[in-house]
C-alpha cells in the first residue's frame, strides 16, 4: 500500500471508531495535516451526523466548512468528545512529536480539552526514540535568538522555519539532531524557556489510542 492509501485507510478507522459512540451533543476535535484532511474528507460521508466539530487550525477549519460541517470556537464549547488527529513520529508510550504543519499550540489546547485523543498514523511514524523528526518549537518572535541559544545548551540544533507564521502570529525552529529519550522531562523543559509559547511533545498528554497503518492492516496501538 502506498502511503497515501495507509491515511486513507487509518482515517476511515477512526470514523469507524468514533461513529458508534457519536451522540446528539458529541464535539469532534479535528487536527491538522495531511492525515488530518483524509479524516475530514471520510467525516463529510456523515456530515448529517455532526453538530459540532472545532479544529486545530484555520486551514482544517476551512476544509471542514467547505464540506458543510459546522466549526465551532473552542471557547463555545465544554468538552471535546473526541480528538483526532496525526503525527510526525510516535513511540509506543503513544508519546508524540507533532508539528510539522506548525499547528502544534492549538493542537496541545484542543487535546487538553479532548476526553479522548485518537492519532492516526502510518506504521513510518513508530519509533523507538522519538527526535530523529525534528522537534518543533513555537516562540515569541522576540525571543527567537534567546530560545535558540537556550535550544543549543540541552543539545538540539535550532534551525529558524524561514518563512513560517503561526496561526497564532509567532515562529517555529525546528531541533535537529535531539535524541529524546525522555520526553515528558524534555516537554518541560523546553516549555519552561522564557519565550517558549509551547513545543511538539505531546508526552505530558500523549494519546489514547494509536491506529497505525501497515501493510497487514491498521493495528489498535494503546500506551504500554
Amino acid at each position: 500500500m502506498t502511503q497515501d492509501e495507509l491515511k486513507q485507510a487509518v482515517a476511515q478507522a477512526a470514523l469507524d471508531y468514533i461513529k458508534p459512540k457519536l451522540e446528539t451533543d458529541s464535539v469532534i476535535g479535528i487536527g491538522t495535516g495531511s492525515t488530518a484532511n483524509c479524516f475530514i474528507d471520510c467525516l463529510a460521508t456523515i456530515k448529517g451526523q455532526i453538530d459540532a466539530t472545532v479544529a486545530s487550525s484555520e486551514e482544517s477549519a476551512q476544509r471542514l466548512k467547505n464540506h458543510g460541517i459546522p466549526v465551532y470556537d473552542l471557547n463555545t464549547v465544554d468538552v471535546v468528545d473526541f480528538y483526532i488527529d496525526g503525527a510526525d513520529e510516535s513511540n509506543r508510550a503513544l508519546q508524540l512529536i507533532k508539528g510539522g504543519g506548525a499547528a502544534l499550540t492549538r493542537e496541545k489546547i484542543v487535546t487538553a480539552v479532548a476526553r479522548e485523543f485518537i492519532c492516526i498514523a502510518d506504521e513510518s511514524k513508530l519509533v523507538h526514540t522519538l527526535g530523529n523528526f525534528p522537534l518543533p518549537v513555537e516562540v515569541i518572535p522576540m525571543a527567537r535568538s534567546y530560545v535558540a541559544r537556550e535550544l543549543v545548551k540541552i543539545g538540539a540544533d535550532p534551525v529558524y522555519r524561514e518563512g513560517v507564521i503561526t496561526d497564532n502570529g509567532n515562529i517555529i525552529l525546528d531541533c535537529y539532531n535531539y535524541s529524546i529519550t525522555q520526553p515528558l522531562a524534555s516537554e518541560q523543559k523546553i516549555n519552561g524557556i522564557t519565550g517558549v509559547v509551547t513545543n511538539g511533545l505531546f508526552a505530558i498528554k500523549p494519546a489514547d489510542l494509536l491506529l497505525l497503518g501497515t501493510a497487514q492492516g491498521v493495528k489498535t496501538l494503546r500506551a504500554d
